[in-house]
């Protein structure tokens, strides 16, 4: 199961949570029982190999052109 992160509303703070994916995300602070809501953020990415920067796509042979 996912682990979520929680702010709650009263009194800013932050909690996680451990959850199901079809659990009730209406959540109580455990610190003084107010209503929390589920914070997102970016999740990291790393792109490995060829094929994912400009110039990996461009013919080696040729050189671009003005216009």
């Amino acid at each position: 199961m996912p682990i979520y992160e929680y702010q709650c509303l009263s009194c800013k703070q932050r909690f996680e949570l451990r959850q199901g994916f079809y659990d009730d995300t209406t959540v109580e602070c455990p610190v003084c029982q107010g209503k929390a809501h589920r914070l997102f953020s970016a999740v990291p990415i790393v792109f490995k190999g060829s094929g994912f920067y400009i110039t990996d796509s461009r013919n080696k042979g040729t050189t671009p052109k003005d216009d």
